[in-house]
Formats: structure tokens, C-alpha cells, sequence
């Protein structure tokens, strides 16, 4: 693997995603701590979104300078997230994306009218959208090279990218008056996914640095954060047929994958998609109006049973909490800290008390 400058124990921590990923521990939970460095200014401020209209390189140059003055304690990674907004795996199949940069987000503008005609090339990566996102990992790949890596785009595949194609509420129709067309556009898709991610892979060069994604964790092979945010709108009977088939497929290919669970009306889907082997981690998120994750322990420790792992994301002091109730072994905590000596010893505190 490359070792990454910015990462001066870069070894140590691949040993401890390699344990991780197998379900082991060393002597304390893999755990991400991102603090300011001593001594040092901190780096200049850019936007989490990025339409390529602006000047791209210059958000990677301003990350390189953020994490020059960054403290990767753990097993955090110095990785650049590209990210052109949750659309975008539509547009790289013939959606046009729409940028809200107040919002800090952007929507592919739904294209698909006629599930016979207008769904003809989406069965393979095209266009402005694929060609500047594979740009971009290119020329970002060459600023970052030695210093810290560059993380797939975030990939709303499966039936996340034909409700982007066709608008999520004519999808939720389409699905009950035309099922059978619905379901071969997204096994066209579906057999899409290889194609995206390897061309992102190597464009960013990720076999060489290992891969993370918007979801912090690493791994030496192929990692990638799956879900399916459309899957509250159906029932689990519709999910079987379309979206678990699709995201058993997506968790193969991957040499390791965490699932994002997003809100109470995923969690009926819950032991489907806990009986997938291959996904290794569930991230699972509340949701706005829910209650703190920390007051979801139930729920923690059942995923834990069915021996999937967690990331979970929270303040040191929850973080404490946390360790006294979950298998160390079966947890990824992250967290953000003021100094490299909190950093320290909250490292410390979990090696001795695991």
C-alpha cells in the first residue's frame, strides 16, 4: 500500500482495519479521532459540494492544506471526499444534476417519462457527469499523491437512482401500474454498479492508497458505504423482489461494505437486510425528530447479535457509554476532538478499558 504523509502511522492503522473488518480486536476498538495539530494555523475552509463549473482543484489544494494541519489520530485516514451531491450516480447514467449551493446539495432533474424510450441508455456510465467525475479523481489524484487519498463519490445506485431518474412519487405509482417495466429498467441499473465504482476506483487511484468513501471507514480492498433511502416507501414483500437481490449483488462485488440505515421507516426492513452476508457494518441513523442514537442501545446490541458491526459517531463522553454496553471488537467509533492530547487519551482511556 501507499503510505499516506499525512498519516505517519498509516501501518499501525491498516493492522487495525484488517482486525476490524475480521472481527477482531487488537487491544481497543478501531476508533477515528480528527483534532486540530499542535502548533499549527488551521487549513482554509472549502465547500462540501462541489459543482464542477467552480474551480475543483482548488478544493483539493485547500484539503491538502486542511490536513497538513490535521491530527489523523486512530485509525482515521486523510482522504478528499469528492462529492458532486447524492444525484449523482443518475447523472452519471443521463440525469441532469441542479445545484443549491446555499443548501450545500444538489438533484438530478427527473428525465424518465416512458419506462420503454426514455430508459434505453441506462444501462451503462455516460456523458458530462461520468467523464467530469472520473476528471476530477484524476487530476485530484495527482495533488494528493503521497499525502492522503482521494474517497469514491457517494453512489445512490439500485432504486435510489431510478427515483432520482424518474421522481420519487411517480416512481412509488409506477411501481403498483407498471411493475414488470419498472423492474427491467433497474435490472438494467443494477448491472451498472461494477462499472461505476471500478472507473472511480482506478481513476482515484485506490489501489494503491485503499478506498473510504463519505462513511470513514478504510480498507485495503474495495469498501463502499450501500443503501437504499427509497426502501421506507415500500413494503418488505417489494423490497425482496427488488432492492435486497440488488444490494446482495452490490455487497459481493465489494470486498467490504456498510449498510446506511436511515430512519425509523427503514427498520421494518431490518432483519432482511441483516441476513445479507456480505454486509459487514450497519450505520444506523435515527433520523430528525427521533431520539439520539444513544437511546437506541436496544436496537445496537440486536444488530450486534446477528454479527454485524457499528459505526457510531458521537462525543467522547457518549463514546464512554457506549464502550461499557457494545462487543469492542464489533464497533467503529468516531469522533471529533479540540487538541491532539484529547485525541491521546481518549485512545488511551478505551486500550485500558477494553
Amino acid at each position: 500500500m501507499e503510505k499516506l504523509a499525512y498519516k505517519p502511522d498509516f501501518d499501525e492503522a491498516v493492522q487495525r482495519w484488517d482486525a476490524f473488518w475480521a472481527r477482531e480486536i487488537i487491544d481497543r476498538p478501531c476508533t477515528r479521532v480528527i483534532a486540530p495539530k499542535d502548533g499549527c494555523e488551521p487549513g482554509p475552509s472549502y465547500p462540501g459540494l462541489h459543482n464542477p463549473e467552480d474551480d475543483l482543484l482548488s478544493y483539493v489544494r485547500a484539503y491538502d492544506r486542511c490536513a497538513a494541519a490535521t491530527y489523523f489520530a486512530g485509525e482515521a485516514m486523510p482522504f478528499f471526499f469528492p462529492n458532486f451531491g447524492p444525484d449523482v450516480y443518475a447523472a452519471f447514467l443521463g440525469a441532469e444534476l441542479e445545484f443549491a449551493p446555499e443548501q450545500q446539495t444538489s438533484w438530478a432533474v427527473p428525465f424518465i417519462q416512458d419506462w420503454k424510450t426514455d430508459a434505453a441508455d441506462i444501462d451503462r456510465p455516460h456523458g458530462y457527469w461520468w467523464y467530469a467525475a472520473l476528471d476530477f479523481a484524476k487530476n485530484a489524484r495527482e495533488i494528493a499523491k503521497g499525502k492522503f487519498g482521494i474517497a469514491v463519490y457517494d453512489l445512490h445506485s439500485n432504486l435510489d437512482c431510478l427515483a432520482a431518474m424518474r421522481g420519487p412519487q411517480s416512481l412509488c405509482v409506477d411501481l403498483l401500474d407498471s411493475f414488470e417495466e419498472v423492474e427491467a429498467a433497474h435490472n438494467r441499473v443494477r448491472r451498472t454498479y461494477s462499472q461505476i465504482y471500478d472507473g472511480l476506483y482506478h481513476a482515484s487511484g485506490q489501489a494503491e492508497t485503499g478506498t473510504t468513501t463519505w462513511l470513514p471507514f478504510y480498507s485495503r480492498g474495495k469498501f463502499n458505504s450501500i443503501q437504499c433511502d427509497f426502501i421506507c416507501m415500500i413494503s418488505p414483500e417489494m423490497a425482496r423482489r427488488l432492492v435486497i437481490p440488488a444490494l446482495e449483488e452490490e455487497s459481493q462485488f465489494l470486498d467490504h461494505c456498510a449498510y446506511h440505515l436511515d430512519g425509523p421507516g427503514a427498520l421494518v426492513h431490518l432483519d432482511d437486510l441483516l441476513a445479507i452476508p456480505t454486509i459487514h457494518s450497519i450505520q444506523w441513523v435515527p433520523g430528525a425528530g427521533a431520539a439520539p442514537l444513544i437511546e437506541w442501545m436496544d436496537l445496537l446490541n440486536k444488530i450486534q447479535d446477528c454479527g454485524k458491526s457499528l459505526i457510531i459517531s458521537a462525543s467522547p463522553e457518549e463514546i464512554r457509554i457506549f464502550h461499557k454496553e457494545l462487543r469492542p471488537e464489533m464497533v467503529f467509533y468516531d469522533t471529533y476532538v479540540g487538541s491532539q492530547a484529547e485525541a491521546d487519551n481518549l485512545l488511551k482511556w478505551l486500550k485500558d478499558n477494553t
